[in-house]
């Protein structure tokens, strides 16, 4: 009998976070209730959908969904389309395309950014391209200033969307939104008070990484002196919560912004720091992401031993495999990943044929779900092919960027698109 191979939904995971499958699975029945739905959820459905058994949901599954995930589409959750998984024409509602990302007007930006802080207290507003809806992503503080679990779940609830939606869409249409809801964390922060240490010590590492998920925004899009200070942001509060895991996150995005901006010493010594403070993770996919970034910043110094050497340990790192205490924000990172990195390595060495088969495989390696990054691995691959001497695969590679990078916006990969065709025209 014939069998097709399940694409395990990472969307989904994703957003299931550091709850069990029990507790997620709770968590529908509690939000299919509100709206009067009544859906037999348990943890064996949460694996089968995480594990890509289940590719579409029942219309009564979508509308929970929607519920809990307001602004996100079943296609941003990991879905596949209704008509593609049944093999049949759906109504014209039904299999309309998921709205596109649109940028609001000037008089609607205005009305987010004066309804974000009211009355002294943090709130936010209700956010365009899915990190909010009708009601704020983050609560204000519970008077007289409180702060629980309501609000930190909402912090780091945040943190998935943005993570969710810049996957799929890229930064670009992203970072003034985002800036709100970590605006609204750090309010929390300021003025909350919490009787439990836990809960404070929760709310600190998820601002920390709501910090990072913007800095990283601003990066993709080009703004890099915005993401240095938001990074800078997250270490602080990294040493202040004590949070070795947040600490290293934070040295890790700092070493591939400097790297990206020519500051390749700066980049080596946050990579180093950055593994000094992963040993206290048990993470070996986290000490292999750290030391691609340290191969990478040793390939921008020209220095080749260096990073072969730190490309050796990366290796020997992720070939320990992922395990349960990878950090939740490393979902991107896999063998594609590993792969494109790579292939910077190598390009930056000079060897372009090399770097060129090393991004090929990260084209060929990378789940579809992350369009963003397949986009830029795309452009990347036709960016080595034009140095090494081979403008027709080159200019084949490109085209295929520009036919994916619709709802995908990312200064990065039109900086690249741009390096092709200069090379292009002059071979």
């Amino acid at each position: 009998m014939a069998t097709s191979r399940a694409v395990p939904n990472l969307a989904f995971r994703r957003l299931r976070g550091q709850q069990s499958p029990s507790e997620f699975a709770a968590a529908v029945r509690r939000a299919a209730r509100e709206i009067g739905e009544q859906v037999a959820c348990d943890a064996r459905y949460i694996g089968r959908v995480e594990a890509g058994e289940i590719r579409c949901p029942n219309y009564a599954y979508e509308r929970v969904f929607r519920h809990m995930f307001p602004g996100l589409t079943p296609a941003d959750l990991g879905f596949a389309a209704r008509e593609d998984v049944r093999g049949r024409r759906t109504t014209a509602a039904a299999a309309a395309p998921p709205p596109a990302l649109t940028t609001r007007n000037d008089e609607e930006s205005d009305v987010l950014r004066r309804a974000f802080m009211t009355s002294g207290t943090a709130t936010v507003a209700a956010a365009s391209l899915g990190l909010g809806g009708s009601a704020a992503a983050i609560p204000a503080p519970r008077s007289p200033h409180r702060i629980g679990d309501a609000e930190v779940r909402a912090v780091e609830a945040a943190v998935r969307r943005i993570r969710l939606l810049d996957d799929r869409h890229g930064a670009e249409g992203l970072y003034k939104v985002a800036a709100q809801p970590l605006r609204a964390a750090y309010a929390l922060l300021d003025e909350g008070v919490s009787t439990r240490r836990a809960t404070e010590t929760r709310l600190q590492s998820g601002a920390g990484e709501l910090a990072i998920s913007v800095g990283w925004l601003a990066h993709d899009s080009g703004r890099l002196g915005e993401a240095r200070s938001h990074y800078a942001e997250a270490l602080a509060t990294a040493r202040v919560a004590g949070d070795p895991a947040l600490e290293a996150h934070a040295f890790c995005n700092t070493a591939f912004l400097a790297r990206d901006a020519g500051r390749f010493r700066e980049a080596v010594r946050a990579a180093q720091a950055g593994l000094n403070a992963a040993r206290a993770v048990p993470s070996a996919r986290l000490q292999a992401l750290l030391s691609l970034r340290e191969a990478g910043a040793w390939a921008g110094l020209g220095d080749r031993s260096s990073c072969e050497q730190a490309l050796g340990r990366a290796h020997g790192h992720f070939a320990r495999g992922a395990c349960d205490a990878d950090p939740e924000w490393m979902s991107f990172f896999g063998e594609p990943e590993l792969e494109a990195l790579e292939a910077q390595c190598w390009s930056a060495l000079g060897e372009h044929g090399r770097a060129a088969r090393h991004a090929h495989r990260a084209t060929v390696l990378q789940n579809p779900h992350f369009a963003r990054n397949l986009a830029l691995y795309r452009a990347q691959l036709a960016r080595d092919l034009a140095r090494a001497g081979r403008p027709e695969e080159a200019a084949a590679e490109a085209q295929r960027v520009f036919a994916s990078l619709e709802g995908v916006q990312s200064q990065r990969i039109r900086r690249m698109l741009d390096a092709t065709r200069k090379l292009l025209a002059t071979s």
